[in-house]
């Protein structure tokens, strides 16, 4: 059930990003990976482990600065970014001791990346302006 929760959710949250424009800023995506991160940190610190929250801190440095190399020169690094945290929600457990996770949330998150992915992937291929690099910064 876990996994069809997270499936849907994605879907629907690509489908509405595409009504309301908010998928037309390159950013919604990178985004929503950074966040997607994030959360392990949330449950390091629920869990109460510092050598946890020192790891999933390192791990959520990684999935940011993929998040921001795909905003700053394309998008289809997020597209990898995204499957690739879905990989690691499925070994999580082996990486990390991860006290505070809900046991419901390493099928949730792998189904939700693996198809915010696939949502990314269909907008690229739809939209090919999309993946164009950001200007430089001034």
């Amino acid at each position: 059930m876990p996994s069809l929760i997270g499936l849907g959710l994605a879907v629907s949250m690509a489908i509405f990003a595409r009504i309301t424009g908010l998928d037309r800023d390159r950013a919604f995506y990178p985004v929503a990976l950074i966040v997607i991160a994030s959360y392990y940190i949330l449950f390091a610190v629920v869990g109460g482990d510092r050598s946890d929250l020192r790891t999933e801190t390192l791990i959520f440095l990684l999935f940011a600065a993929i998040a921001i190399a795909g905003f700053r020169f394309s998008l289809w690094l997020v597209v990898g970014g995204l499957a690739a945290h879905g990989l690691f929600d499925f070994f999580h457990h082996g990486v990390v001791a991860g006290r505070g996770v809900p046991s419901w949330w390493p099928a949730f998150c792998l189904a939700y990346d693996v198809a915010a992915a696939v949502c990314l992937t269909v907008l690229l291929a739809v939209c090919p302006t999309a993946s164009r690099p950001v200007s430089p910064l001034p």
